[in-house]
């Protein structure tokens, strides 16, 4: 009796840990999403009021009446101490520039990794280091260097300035290459066998078994293109080729100039979408390229 009685006391003192972990795991969670979030809910509502109130430091925690006059603004005129660029013109720019840069990224670093690991070629390695070296430059060691080239080539101001020098990424390289390095030599076997040249061994092999992690850096390189300011902001004088994340803080005044805020956080709040909406939609396959494979 007594050993049955200490075994449902110890069960129910487990049970009661266990309870009181979980409230303090979803206390902390709570916590760190009102953290991340509220500046957010703050922009979102103060897009929705007039200038004036978001003037005086009144932002309500409740949305407002102006939120189709603020986005109309902001998508057609745009605001600001400039009168900025439109926010649908800088999100059209901002949306070209990442998707060349998120798809020329993985083009050529899926091409590069496949020459690396599958063809034998004197130099082969080297070639991989100088690549991997690359590495350990930060932008702003090469950015001197890269827009003298943009301006001898006649590239400033144009929307090829704008992708080309950051379609290079020695980081998806090392990934796809220790991918590959991962394919069965089976594989390779059996394409040849079949007749398969390198470029239908690529297309019919490789390519299929990378989807998965070809969509997981397709999400990080989007909105590493997306959120590019500092190139941007060097290469563009041309109004009409503005990114959002460049126009946003143009649109900030200083001094005493009162800013139009209500119109800002409209336009951050399209900002905010497109990178959004692509984790959303890529959600599955960008967990499954980070933690599954499928050869």
């Amino acid at each position: 009796m007594s050993v049955t009685t200490d075994a449902t006391a110890l069960a129910e003192r487990t049970r009661r840990r266990q309870f009181r972990e979980k409230i303090v795991t979803h206390v902390c969670l709570l916590a760190g999403i009102l953290i991340f979030v509220f500046p957010i809910y703050l922009t979102l509502i103060g897009s929705t009021h007039d200038v004036n109130t978001i003037g005086r430091g009144d932002v309500p925690l409740l949305p407002g009446a102006e939120a189709v006059a603020n986005y109309t603004q902001a998508w057609g005129a745009g605001g600001g101490r400039y009168m900025g660029t439109p926010a649908g013109t800088m999100l059209a720019n901002s949306l070209i520039m990442a998707l060349c840069i998120a798809v020329g990224k993985i083009a050529i670093s899926l091409t590069s990794a496949y020459a690396v690991v599958f063809f034998r070629f004197p130099l082969r390695m080297v070639f991989f280091w100088l690549i991997f070296i690359t590495l350990m430059l930060p932008v702003e060691v090469r950015i001197i260097p890269t827009f003298q080239v943009m301006v001898d080539l006649g590239l400033t101001n144009t929307m090829a300035g704008l992708v080309i020098p950051l379609i290079a990424s020695a980081t998806a390289t090392l990934l796809f290459r220790q991918f590959f390095l991962t394919i069965p030599d089976e594989y390779v076997e059996a394409a040849k066998i079949d007749g398969a040249g390198p470029i239908r061994f690529f297309i019919d092999v490789v390519l299929p078994l990378s989807r998965t992690n070809i969509a997981a850096l397709f999400v990080i390189l989007f909105i590493y293109g997306w959120n590019q300011y500092l190139w941007p902001l060097l290469i563009v004088n041309d109004r009409s080729l503005e990114t959002v994340v460049v126009g946003l803080t143009k649109m900030i005044g200083t001094g005493d100039q009162q800013n139009e805020w209500n119109v800002i956080m409209a336009t951050a709040v399209f900002a905010l979408l497109p990178p959004v909406a692509v984790v959303v939609f890529m959600q599955r396959w960008f967990v499954k390229g980070l933690t599954e494979t499928e050869k």
